[in-house]
């Protein structure tokens, strides 16, 4: 409860900020300042020294696991206000307005990570991306801004009403809104209930849905389109903290509900954890303009998280909090230097490492990350989701097409890798590469690295 209130409280701060102040800089670090102190309250909470307790009637339940990832969101995000927020303030004219959206998405993802039931899960998808429409729309003069936050909203709209009709119907089925799922025994006989006609249909339509959010295929349509136009630094925080927040929630409903879907779970997840490897890593090599590679990448990226729902046991927990933060880290890194740069296209990359050495060595971290490398973060994170599917049993077929899909996703990461060290070019950028940026970055680059060579350092702290 800590960090949902601290979140939208200091959202109403920066709002209210934009009047008090149009220093773009006080208003960067006073996010800045804002983000330090929710993870920090945040982790009190964690460890039990101050807790703001409030009644919530059971729609909340906060656990270890949970605010662990609010930890992880939380620094995740500051990591992105540090290395971009001088892009954040030149977007537009009210970046105070931006880093308030900002807080509330937190606060969205604050929810979701304590939902205890459909109707929290609703408000915490809601609360997390309306904020992101306007953010998406925050170029006004753009057409392919306003082009992608119309598209984004009216994709969002109706996987929202997508959702509303399976908690509707599952409400129907059984007279609650709780998510505690599993078999029904029979009083009289002690057997297996068969679920309703209408639980199955809702936790279809509710799998659907969240299939929407998470841009997993065939609902992915709407990604490279919002997450091309939309100003590049924020499809940065959609691509990574609000991403991985959602597949946290699609684990958290489903990992008690896969009994009334019975055998057709079986079928149609690696079906979708097929289609959706398929389409982000063979789409992504024909394509000329990095940020729209790294919408396809995002999609296949969600194809390897959708393991940690197919096995749920420890290793999926723990994948999915190793994989949630190798991922924020390293694709924050990539955009961070590509919103500086004038050319998103793979040419705007050449020569990188003869001018900017460090700069091209972190970006050369972060996509070796992505990729699944092995002494990154990223090879321990994909390791991690193909074993939970491994000990869950029955898909080995599809944990060996995994890993050629990862080996195709090697070619187009390292098509950038040759850009900046073996093509010649002068990469020209919105504005000057400072020493305090390129070492930051350096400094990601150097955490994805220590994740890749002792991966149970991060995870200590969710077990100690």
């Amino acid at each position: 409860m800590n960090a949902i209130i601290f979140s939208a409280l200091w959202g109403l701060v920066m709002m209210f900020s934009g009047i008090a102040t149009q220093n773009r800089k006080t208003i960067t670090g006073l996010s800045i300042l804002g983000l330090v102190l929710l993870l920090v309250i945040n982790c009190l909470h964690a460890y039990g020294i101050w807790v703001i307790k409030m009644d919530t009637k059971d729609a909340l339940h906060f656990d270890s696991i949970g605010l662990f990832f609010n930890a992880i969101a939380f620094f995740a995000t500051l990591l992105y206000v540090v290395l971009s927020g001088k892009d954040i303030e030149n977007t537009g004219v009210h970046a105070a307005e931006y880093y308030a959206l900002i807080f509330f998405v937190l606060t969205g993802v604050g929810i979701l990570t304590a939902f205890n039931g459909l109707l929290m899960l609703f408000l915490g998808i809601e609360i997390m991306t309306i904020p992101l429409y306007i953010l998406t729309g925050a170029d006004k003069r753009n057409l392919k801004s306003n082009e992608a936050s119309l598209k984004y909203f009216l994709m969002g709209s109706f996987s929202t009403g997508i959702m509303l009709m399976g908690i509707a119907l599952i409400y129907g089925a059984t007279g609650k809104f709780g998510i505690a799922g599993g078999v029904t025994l029979a009083p009289s006989t002690g057997l297996a209930v068969r679920p309703s006609f209408l639980e199955v249909g809702g936790m279809i339509l509710l799998f659907v849905s969240m299939c929407f959010k998470v841009s997993a295929a065939p609902f992915h349509f709407w990604t490279p389109d919002v997450y091309d136009g939309a100003p590049a630094v924020f499809t940065s925080f959609m691509a990574t903290i609000v991403k991985s927040a959602g597949f946290f929630a699609f684990i958290k409903l489903f990992e008690a509900h896969t009994a009334v879907l019975g055998d057709s779970w079986n079928i149609l997840l690696p079906f979708v954890i097929l289609i959706t490897l398929l389409i982000g890593n063979i789409t992504a090599v024909f394509q000329q303009s990095v940020k729209r590679m790294l919408a396809y990448s995002s999609i296949a990226q969600a194809g390897f998280m959708l393991f940690a729902l197919y096995g749920t046991n420890d290793l999926s927990k723990e994948g999915i909090l190793l994989y949630a933060f190798s991922y924020s880290l390293a694709t924050i890194g990539i955009f961070a230097v590509l919103i500086k740069l004038k050319d998103y296209s793979l040419d705007g990359f050449n020569g990188l490492a003869t001018e900017y050495p460090l700069l091209a060595f972190s970006t050369s971290i972060c996509l070796l990350s992505l990729a699944g490398i092995p002494l990154t973060g990223g090879f321990f994170a994909k390791y991690y989701m193909l074993s939970a599917a491994i000990k869950a049993g029955g898909v080995f077929w599809l944990v060996i097409v995994a890993v050629l899909l990862a080996a195709v996703s090697v070619y187009y990461y390292f098509r950038v890798i040759q850009a900046m060290y073996f093509k010649t070019g002068a990469p020209t950028f919105n504005q000057p590469i400072t020493k305090a940026f390129q070492w930051t970055l350096f400094g990601v680059a150097v955490l994805i690295i220590v994740l890749g060579l002792f991966p149970t350092l991060l995870l200590n702290f969710f077990y100690f």
